[in-house]
């Protein structure tokens, strides 16, 4: 099975994230199910590994927190854009519970991440997609904001592969603990020099 740890999001900002798909010509928009922010991507597992992962995740404790989406922005791989993203306002709590994922999946067995945590919504894949297009779109949004949202809990995810792309099933979920504003200051304190 093919395993990420991610944060899903309330039904009402899935449908303003799916309103900023449209105005890149042959990009391939993600389905608003689909729509996720990825703590730590696992791969393949098997299923004693996934059982220890999930032992693992299982025992961090981690307050609830709040987030909101702010910006947008692409990734490219050899000078190429290959994808668009909704970004997220900075957030030391987020940063911690991606820093307790990381280190419970170490224990349960699965090599150190070697990429930078960059936490987004992935929003559309391009491939040979016009580039003044996409750079168009970002500059269109690059202001986009959203709401505050609150997330209570973490999730383990299965990827399954298929020919309209990834479909992402949960398989488990954690509950973070109840929001304490010093918990919350603490963190804010600690990440704040921290880039999101």
């Amino acid at each position: 099975m093919r395993l990420f740890v991610g944060l899903d999001l309330p039904e009402d900002l899935r449908l303003t994230l799916a309103g900023l798909r449209a105005g890149i010509n042959g990009a391939r928009w993600m389905a608003p199910g689909n729509f996720h922010i990825t703590l730590r991507f696992i791969g393949e597992a098997d299923r004693h590994q996934a059982a220890d992962l999930d032992d693992a995740l299982a025992d961090i404790d981690a307050p609830a927190f709040d987030l909101a989406f702010g910006g947008v922005g692409s990734f490219a791989s050899r000078g190429r854009l290959r994808a668009i993203w909704a970004g997220l306002q900075p957030s030391g709590a987020l940063n911690h519970l991606h820093d307790k994922v990381e280190r419970a999946s170490i224990r349960a067995g699965f090599a150190e991440e070697q990429r930078k945590f960059k936490p987004h919504v992935t929003l559309a894949r391009l491939k040979g997609t016009p580039e003044i297009a996409a750079r168009r779109f970002l500059e269109d949004h690059a202001g986009f904001t959203s709401r505050p949202f609150t997330v209570e809990r973490f999730v383990l995810f299965e990827s399954t592969l298929g020919g309209e792309g990834a479909h992402y099933t949960p398989i488990c979920k954690y509950p973070l603990g109840s929001f304490d504003y010093e918990d919350y200051a603490d963190l804010a304190e600690d990440y704040a020099d921290s880039e999101v």
